[in-house]
């Protein structure tokens, strides 16, 4: 004779069950979704806003920069004043500047970057700007950090993010020709 045995237990349904998966998925989710993803910037176009020449070796040149500058996260950022780093043949060729300032979640922007060369190290480089111009082809690097914080109702959380840019302009008609641009970003903890 065999034993008989005991039906399968079942186990009760629970709302508090149903709440606790529920909110996990959830936050699974929205992990998955709102992970931060570094700014996009890409230089658009370069113009001349100011040329002065004082003899006898005073250069004054200012531009403005415009740039496309986009925030792929699902909250909006607000960042402090930066200095962008001109950089021609390795050596420093001037700066532009980025104004304090904000974005909203996921949008695009133009910024105009004012910007200003250094006379005296244009002086020092004039034969290879000189050559690049004759060429129609100039390569320059741009860096920059800026730092600010994404902020949700009270919760905000500061980051910096650091953009290197390569890039390839027609020195005659101010083009941009080409372009590579890198960024990292770094969380830190409120």
């Amino acid at each position: 004779m065999g034993s008989a045995s005991s039906p399968p237990r079942r186990r009760r349904w629970s709302w508090a069950s149903a709440l606790a998966g529920a909110a996990t998925t959830a936050a699974a989710t929205a992990l998955v979704l709102c992970r931060p993803r570094d700014p996009r910037f890409e230089l658009i176009s370069v113009s001349l806003s100011t040329f002065h020449f004082r003899p006898p070796a005073a250069l004054d040149i200012g531009l403005t920069l415009t740039v496309h500058a986009t925030n792929p996260n699902v909250v909006p950022v607000r960042y402090g004043p930066s200095t962008v780093s001109i950089l021609y043949g390795g050596a420093h060729l001037g700066t532009a500047r980025l104004d304090a300032g904000g974005q909203p979640a996921t949008s695009c922007r133009l910024l105009h970057l004012p910007a200003r060369l250094d006379g005296v190290e244009l002086a020092h480089r004039a034969r290879s700007i000189i050559s690049d111009v004759a060429r129609r082809h100039m390569e320059l690097e741009a860096t920059v950090e800026i730092a600010g914080e994404a902020a949700v109702l009270l919760w905000s959380r500061p980051f910096s993010v650091r953009i290197d840019s390569h890039i390839t302009v027609d020195p005659l008609f101010l083009e941009v020709v080409e372009q590579e641009n890198s960024s990292e970003m770094q969380l830190y903890l409120a």
